[in-house]
């Protein structure tokens, strides 16, 4: 069985731009993941093919789910990677979105299928969305980061650029591989603060979104995950008021993010604040029918 499996193929894409994003390592706070699932369903998306896991996951660390038909037969969902097309007459560009587990093998091979697969629908940009933890409070606007192979896409976009060096995922290896055959790229990141990891973060997917709006020229309409960004930091606000310890945890991190020249602080360790904090809003997820 070929990895690519096509359910039809998209005819007619104008100038499409392939975004990718992908769970695991390179999705703190479900992030990027949400962003593109977000982008998807308020355009109208549509999958056109997908990636065959067999050779990619390891199925113990990334599992199949088993669901119910009609509450009685049992299926098998696979973490497949998922491709829709995504028309939108009024852009200038349509649309390609990619979404899925970040897989366990194989990496070249499965990024040297991304890259083949663009290079077939004319794909004229890629870009990755991501997120990472960071030493940021939830209080500030989010930071969102970038590279780009062009660099007057980073000047365009007003982004910080990234200086990292170090261990890289599923992203950037496919940003090699675009490189590789002088494919654009640009690749988005958020900061999300590393204190309250563990619960999605709809504010840092709102500012991917609208980085990736400028970048590509479509415009999305947020207003639900606007929406979930305001609930979600009056949530974080109402767990902060309740410890002492995460408010001063929070106001040492403000004060370092309005003074970018300041010394370095020493922080206290975050780890059982994180683990208050994060009993806290699943408590008012559960009792607070709002949430």
């Amino acid at each position: 069985m070929q990895p690519l499996q096509w359910n039809y193929r998209p005819d007619g894409l104008r100038a499409p731009a392939l975004v990718c994003a992908f769970k695991g390592w390179n999705d703190a706070g479900d992030a990027a993941s949400a962003a593109v699932s977000f982008v998807g369903e308020s355009l109208g998306a549509r999958q056109f093919a997908s990636i065959d896991p067999e050779d990619f996951y390891d199925f113990q660390s990334v599992r199949p789910q088993i669901k119910l038909v009609e509450g009685q037969a049992r299926s098998i969902e696979w973490p497949e990677v998922k491709l829709y097309e995504v028309r939108v007459p009024r852009a200038p560009r349509d649309l390609v979105l990619l979404a899925g587990f970040e897989p366990s093998y194989r990496w070249r091979t499965f990024t040297g299928l991304v890259v083949e697969l663009a290079e077939v629908i004319g794909v004229q940009l890629v870009v990755t969305l991501g997120a990472l933890l960071a030493d940021v409070p939830h209080t500030r606007p989010v930071s969102v980061t970038g590279f780009a192979s062009e660099p007057s896409l980073v000047q365009r976009l007003a982004l910080s650029q990234s200086s990292y060096e170090g261990p890289t995922g599923i992203i950037g290896v496919l940003h090699d591989a675009c490189t590789r055959v002088s494919m654009p790229s640009a690749s988005l990141w958020a900061a999300v603060p590393h204190y309250i990891s563990a619960a999605p973060n709809p504010k840092a997917a709102l500012a991917l979104i609208r980085k990736l709006e400028g970048l590509v020229g479509v415009a999305v309409d947020a207003g639900d995950l606007e929406g979930a960004a305001a609930d979600y930091e009056r949530q974080v606000n109402a767990a902060i008021q309740h410890d002492p310890d995460i408010q001063a945890f929070v106001e040492k991190l403000e004060a370092a993010a309005g003074d970018e020249e300041s010394d370095a602080f020493e922080l206290p360790s975050g780890d059982s604040i994180a683990r208050d904090l994060q009993r806290f809003l699943r408590q008012r997820g559960e009792d607070d029918p709002k949430t």
